[in-house]
């Protein structure tokens, strides 16, 4: 079933489902993007070839952390409203530029990463932030935002459902959120349960969950797996894919109900907590990576990934208070 919609929240629209791409330039226009900046890779231009066109100038953002790829970018952008054609990356710099210069963002996603719809990202380098930004236009594309090829795909998907999770036992967890959360939790299980991904139904989980964490933020997976992304140079996607089901297992004592919720949505069967860890790892093994080994992680680095990791803020957010570093090291030696 053809999934398309346009939703109004607050200042910002969102516009989801096949031929989104090509009302592009007019929603742009409409919402006040003249002569905007484009922020893209040399992959993702060639995927909306009306947006290139459109842009008083094309930004590619360059590899490597948001801080620095956002501060190149923004001495280019001047004062133009900021459109990111791109995954994560692209989008979080557009976003941290946007944030310091007090600038329109708007987003075309080309990954799973949930980046179009929160308001989470670092700055520039050198840069203080008026306001954390969000974007206020969205356009999803269900076939360019879920267009990575497998196994990478399944590895965004995993993101994508981390972000769903984690909504569901922050201290600002709500029944919206919920309800988006769990929605996401069961088309990612079933849009990565076949041979052939279904991706309309995996780019509308990334859309929902980004939406849940948006609303009730982060814990002490996602500041877990950025330090370990940051100190061990692995990729975001398959770090989150492999840590994921041991996040689960570690809360899911502690806030046995939200877990059970999930362990359902995942296609458990029934709402027990004990079953959210194996069915999210049968969901995680699609993206082909099960160890952080695999993905160059070593033991030399734990005690730092456990030292920068141990006071992030976020960790407060984690039922059951603050997970300790033994816990911590624990999880992070489990999943080696």
């Amino acid at each position: 079933m053809t999934i398309s919609f346009t939703w109004i929240d607050a200042e910002r629209l969102v516009r989801f489902g096949p031929g989104a791409l090509e009302e592009a330039p007019r929603l742009l226009a409409e919402r006040g993007f003249d002569g905007y900046a484009l922020l893209t890779t040399a992959r993702a231009r060639t995927s909306a070839t009306a947006i290139v066109r459109g842009a008083a100038v094309v930004l590619d953002v360059p590899g490597g952390g948001v801080p620095e790829a956002a501060a190149y970018v923004r001495r280019q952008a001047g004062s133009r409203p900021l459109v990111a054609l791109g995954g994560g990356r692209v989008i979080d710099a557009a976003k941290a530029v946007a944030a310091c210069d007090d600038l329109s963002c708007a987003a075309i996603p080309t990954t799973l990463s949930g980046a179009p719809m929160t308001p989470f990202h670092r700055l520039p380098e050198g840069g203080e932030a008026r306001r954390m930004v969000r974007p206020s236009l969205v356009v999803v594309e269900p076939r360019l935002a879920a267009s990575q090829p497998m196994p990478v795909l399944a590895a965004s998907a995993m993101n994508a459902l981390a972000h769903a999770v984690e909504s569901l036992y922050t201290p600002l967890a709500n029944p919206v959120a919920e309800q988006a959360a769990l929605r996401a939790a069961g088309l990612i299980s079933r849009g990565l349960g076949a041979d052939a991904p279904q991706r309309e139904g995996l780019a509308l989980a990334a859309v929902l969950a980004g939406y849940a964490v948006g609303s009730a933020g982060l814990a002490f997976h996602h500041a877990l797996c950025q330090t370990i992304v940051r100190v061990a140079g692995s990729p975001h996607a398959e770090t989150n894919a492999v840590m994921l089901p041991h996040s689960i297992g570690f809360v899911a004592e502690h806030a046995p109900a939200p877990i059970g919720r999930l362990a359902e949505a995942l296609g458990a069967g029934e709402q027990d907590a004990s079953l959210a860890q194996p069915a999210a790892a049968r969901v995680a093994a699609r993206s082909g990576v099960t160890r952080l080994s695999e993905l160059g992680v070593e033991e030399a680095v734990v005690a730092e990934v456990v030292g920068a990791a141990a006071v992030r803020p976020q960790l407060a957010a984690t039922p059951g208070g603050a997970p300790s570093a033994e816990a911590l090291e624990a999880l992070l030696r489990a999943a080696l």
